[in-house]
């Protein structure tokens, strides 16, 4: 398994094509708008080989029979699924922001499912795709969303907005479009494009999973613009260390040779790599969001002691609140992860309806939780002058007295950059659009719900009659207790 150092050194060895407000950029890991990103990618590798986390970081891989990455590993028993979440949330409170790999690793999951499914050679060449990205624990970056361009229209109606098979020739396949909102694809090994919606027939085009270098020849990345991102680096960031990135990906006629493509327009296998993938992301939510909240209440409630009102009722509610939403966030992913059931290829799935409702409430609550924390930090976090002045040899002493410590500094700011800053972005707005927005999640949680079971038992305890054909399990214990004592 890799090293943080080996990680960061492994990507100087590419050759990719990145765009930065219009300029080149021939060294990522040198690029002050990069760079944090990497930082946060690099503690997954670090976690790995720290005594205190590694049993959490790795498992034991059957493909390759050793221990390999868990963000490479397959979810082979129930207690994968519940160890993700917990290093998620380890990781989510090391870093405050996006690691940047769990859509890889949930889509390595679904890919395995979807394949099997398909049938014939599809998914021996995923598994043998698969043993190499373990072997060599190279990051994934999983590629789903298409720009997508006018919602009404279908794939066919607008190709160009969406990534799409445009040539089959002997030795592969030619790609072209883009993918959009790509978490950390500027500091991958590769990509695993996968279709971002269910295709109909007469679109099989669009149905393509398949795996390719970042640097392959036609792939152009262009990195995405955060609030305040031109603060990375400095001691105006927030986070001093870490951060997100996500990057808009071109494919210029780019060539997949037959052994990388492993669905290529099977409606029905990417189907159910959409509906699997939906279920394991969602209820990642509930892993690496909590941990993120973690850092925003300690930051919130490291400020109320450094203002004085620790003690006060209305703040100690206020910080319990807090510290309540995130523990329903975290345990509705432990739910949808501790139901699971084993699909036929041996892969373990996460309770669909848990996973959804997980997603629901991380689109709504973080926000209430990051409500709090502007309430309980003040306005300061808004309208400090930057630390550059504080400790400015002229002006310095007086904006000290009225701004105070470089604590209570440092810590409004982590909070600014966690509401509306750069770390606003993988902890609100990625909780809302992040894994489907939240309308995808009411259209699962109408179908998988059981409607028909709640009416049942609202009709029994009203003491009306079942209906015909109704089943009357219950019914019959009913009976019973109404006879007991006769």
């Amino acid at each position: 398994m890799r090293t943080a150092d080996r990680y960061v050194r492994s990507l100087r060895e590419l050759e990719l094509v990145l765009y930065v407000d219009g300029e080149r950029v021939a060294d990522p890991t040198t690029h002050p708008r990069v760079r944090p990103a990497i930082n946060a990618v690099a503690a997954t590798y670090a976690l790995a080989h720290d005594p205190r986390h590694r049993e959490l970081a790795t498992a034991h891989s059957d493909l390759v029979r050793a221990p390999v990455n868990r963000f490479t590993h397959l979810f082979t028993q129930p207690q994968d699924l519940v160890r993700k979440l917990e290093l998620q949330r380890v990781l989510g409170r090391l870093t405050g922001t996006c690691f940047q790999r769990c859509v890889g690793m949930d889509g390595i999951n679904a890919l395995f499912v979807a394949t099997w499914e398909a049938g014939g050679d599809a998914h021996a060449r995923f598994v043998a795709w698969l043993e190499q990205v373990q072997r060599s624990d190279d990051v994934i970056n999983g590629a789903m969303t298409d720009p997508k361009g006018d919602r009404s229209k279908r794939p066919g109606e607008q190709p160009e907005q969406y990534l799409r098979v445009v040539e089959r020739r002997p030795e592969g396949v030619v790609l072209r479009g883009a993918k959009i909102h790509q978490t950390g694809a500027a500091n991958a090994h590769q990509i695993l494009v996968m279709p971002g919606m269910a295709m109909r027939p007469g679109e099989e085009d669009f149905a393509i999973a398949a795996a390719l270098p970042v640097d392959a020849p036609g792939v152009t990345m262009v990195l995405g613009r955060q609030p305040s991102d031109e603060r990375k680096g400095g001691p105006d960031a927030g986070n001093a260390r870490y951060s997100g990135q996500e990057v808009v990906v071109l494919f210029d006629d780019v060539f997949v040779p037959w052994e990388r493509v492993f669905l290529d327009g099977q409606l029905g296998p990417c189907a159910t790599l959409l509906e699997t993938f939906a279920g394991y992301h969602r209820a990642s939510y509930g892993g690496c969001k909590p941990g993120n909240l973690d850092v925003l209440i300690g930051a919130a409630s490291l400020l109320t002691r450094l203002h004085g009102v620790e003690r006060a009722s209305h703040v100690r509610d206020k910080l319990v609140e807090m510290a309540h939403l995130t523990e329903t966030v975290h345990g509705l992913g432990l739910g949808a992860s501790s139901k699971s059931t084993q699909h036929g290829s041996g892969v373990w799935q996460v309770d669909p309806v848990l996973a959804n409702v997980c997603k629901h409430n991380v689109t709504r609550l973080p926000y209430e939780i990051v409500r709090l924390a502007e309430d309980l930090a003040g306005g300061l976090m808004a309208t400090m002058p930057s630390l550059a002045d504080l400790r400015h040899p002229v002006i310095g002493e007086a904006l000290r007295t009225v701004v105070g410590s470089d604590e209570r500094a440092l810590a409004l700011r982590l909070v600014e950059s966690m509401s509306y800053g750069a770390g606003s972005v993988p902890l609100r707005i990625e909780c809302m659009h992040g894994a489907g927005s939240p309308q995808a999640q009411r259209i699962v949680l109408e179908r998988a719900v059981d409607w028909e079971a709640k009416v049942r038992a609202a009709r029994r305890l009203a003491g009306l009659p079942p209906r015909e054909g109704e089943p009357i399990e219950d019914r019959r214990v009913d009976a019973e207790i109404d006879d007991a004592g006769q």
